[in-house]
């Protein structure tokens, strides 16, 4: 079975972009991986989306992020 992408560019913060790649070293996790695994539970669960939509730690006074 041959398998569909899209190719996309996303921004990600440099901070959180260095915390997960020093989380991640030690494990098979990529951040393509944890994208799509993300992505297709925000789409299949309600709970989870919810908890993503209210998440503000992240949150920047004008910030997209």
């Amino acid at each position: 079975m041959e398998t569909q992408t899209k190719l996309t560019t996303v921004k990600i913060l440099k901070g959180v972009y260095s915390n997960f790649k020093s989380v991640s070293f030690d494990s098979d996790v990529t951040l393509q991986k944890l994208v799509n695994r993300t992505v297709e539970r925000y789409v299949t669960d309600e709970l989870f989306r919810n908890e993503m939509n209210e998440y503000l730690k992240l949150q920047i006074s004008g910030s997209q992020f």
